[in-house]
């Protein structure tokens, strides 16, 4: 018998790559106060005075490359910006047309898009639903807290427009999923946000965003700020708002993003399970069952989704579009090369590599693996730097969601296979003496 290892497709190792293009830069027609990509215009070099967009020859190289780098059943490109639908309805017409060109026999292709939803309309929705596509749509949740920070260049909110992008992807049965930044604001009124978003905007799935950044972010790139001077946790100067912070204002606190998840996780296992897709919900059930999380923000390794500016240029990660991680340039290296390359591998591996002893030691390391690095620029009490921000946010939801959790996937009949709440831990537990019947009220 001849072994191989890893899947296979079309008798050849499968191999897969995903890259969050952004054909049209950071150029944008709104102006979120909190957006990470807004400052790349001046950090990247953009030509003053007009908006980057990727020339079609380019785009045909990159989709040739994109699929001609992959082996697998199903190739998905992903568009973001800035606004990609900046560029027009013709732009994504010819994306379409380059994918088909070059898909090869046997494979499918799908495609999703990121927007703030201001410039669908009809035609736009009509276009998404015939060629499949998942769009990916911004919305903070009711009015005043959406037009609080994602305002038009005049300063004035974008709620009204978005809602009615909402009622065009419902009307052309359009695929999508919602995206809500969680700030200072959204933080503190969780069921507020959750429940508008199940019952006004009836969001398909829901991904929770926590924005996170230091005031030195816009050019200080993650992993080269002075390790000395990371506060430590606890440090007030971590609160965003609070005098002397290094955090903007905008950010969600640790404490609330916990507080914050705990409030949604509770309405959701109420109610909602199996009725409402909440990203980080879903994900953490597969993750307590022993399977390999799904969000490269919380899985064991990173590296794994690269992002591409309209020039060509390709970084490690969308968080790490800064000079220190650009990888390559499709006109001079091969995609796969680069995504393969042990550049990347070492990227990817050190989110587990880089962990502090007290993520090490953690009871629910199995569950985040110190989430996303570009978040980890705090010290632990002891003084250990590396720690991620929103560690004590994250480990106070864990705790309270392990025996939920752990009860929903055995009403399921799925294995417990991480937690306090374990089929190991319970196994032992019955197989002791157990005085004054104590085991039902421990589990």
């Amino acid at each position: 018998m001849l072994l191989t290892q890893g899947p296979q497709f079309k008798g050849k190792p499968s191999k897969r790559m995903h890259v969050m293009a952004k054909p049209i830069g950071a150029a944008c027609n709104i102006d979120c106060n909190y957006c990470y990509y807004l400052s790349k215009q001046d950090l990247l070099d953009y030509k003053k005075g007009c908006s980057p967009e990727m020339s079609e020859q380019d785009l045909e190289q990159y989709i040739k490359q994109y699929i001609e780098a992959q082996n697998t059943p199903e190739i998905i490109f992903s568009w973001q910006g800035g606004e990609p639908t900046l560029l027009g309805l013709p732009y994504f017409e010819k994306i379409v047309e380059l994918q088909k060109k070059y898909k090869p026999i046997g494979v499918s292709i799908s495609n999703d898009l990121q927007t703030n939803g201001t410039l669908l309309n009809a035609k736009w929705c009509q276009f998404l639903k015939e060629n499949n596509f998942l769009v990916g749509l911004s919305i903070d949740g009711p009015a005043m807290y959406h037009d609080a920070y994602r305002t038009n260049k005049a300063g004035r909110g974008t709620h009204k427009q978005v809602m009615e992008a909402v009622k065009l992807l419902h009307e052309y049965e359009v695929s999508f999923a919602t995206l809500t930044c969680i700030n200072n604001l959204t933080s503190r009124n969780p069921l507020e946000v959750y429940r508008f978003l199940r019952d006004e905007v009836k969001s398909p799935q829901m991904q929770f965003i926590p924005i996170v950044e230091q005031k030195t972010f816009r050019d200080t790139a993650p992993q080269t700020w002075e390790e000395q001077q990371q506060p430590r946790q606890g440090d007030k100067r971590l609160i965003p708002g609070s005098k002397n912070s290094v955090m903007e204002s905008w950010c969600v606190s640790d404490e609330a993003w916990g507080n914050f998840l705990i409030a949604v996780f509770d309405e959701w296992a109420s109610r909602d399970v199996g009725k409402v897709f909440v990203q980080y919900f879903e994900a953490f059930i597969e993750t307590w069952m022993g399977r390999r999380n799904p969000l490269c923000t919380l899985g064991e390794f990173c590296g794994k989704g690269l992002a591409m500016e309209p020039t060509g240029d390709v970084f490690a990660c969308d968080h790490y579009v800064y000079p220190e991680y650009k990888i390559g340039n499709i006109h001079v290296d091969k995609l796969d090369d680069l995504a393969f390359s042990s550049k990347q591998q070492t990227f990817g591996f050190n989110k587990t590599k880089s962990l502090t002893e007290q993520c090490n030691t953690c009871d629910y390391k199995f569950a985040c693996f110190g989430e996303c690095p570009k978040n980890r620029f705090i010290r632990t009490r002891s003084g250990e730097p590396g720690l991620n921000y929103l560690c004590a946010g994250w480990h106070k939801f864990y705790k309270h969601a392990d025996r939920s959790i752990a009860h929903l996937l055995r009403v399921m009949n799925y294995p417990v296979a991480h937690g306090k709440f374990s089929d190991k831990i319970v196994r032992e537990a019955m197989s002791q003496p157990q005085p004054n019947n104590s085991f039902g009220a421990k589990f």
